[in-house]
């Protein structure tokens, strides 16, 4: 039996660009710690182990590209940087309670 490649991205499954979405080092765990509260950058290098500077920022990046994170500039003292989820990214919190339930 072949697999045949398909033609364009349309035709996959849809569950399928939610799992790119979430691919990556370190992406699932950050989603998981913005559920509970905004994140930041350090705080997030603590928590994580093993996770580097470089990893992370990428990871970061490509979450906020898919907009399921917001990074917002907070111009209090010290001036940071909190990344939120935005709706679409809250609209996946029940997909990851799910997904956590069956483990």
């Amino acid at each position: 039996m072949t697999i045949k490649n398909l033609p364009n991205e349309a035709e996959t499954c849809p569950a399928q660009a939610l799992l790119k979405l979430l691919a990556g080092k370190w992406k699932p765990e950050i989603f998981r710690l913005a559920v509970t509260a905004p994140v930041r950058f350090n705080s997030l290098l603590r928590q994580i182990p093993g996770a580097n500077k470089q990893s992370l920022a990428v990871a970061l990046r490509e979450l906020e590209e898919a907009g399921l994170l917001e990074k917002v500039v907070v111009k209090e003292k010290p001036l940071h940087v909190e990344h939120y989820l935005t709706p679409k990214g809250q609209a996946l919190i029940p997909v990851f309670q799910q997904l956590e339930g069956l483990a």
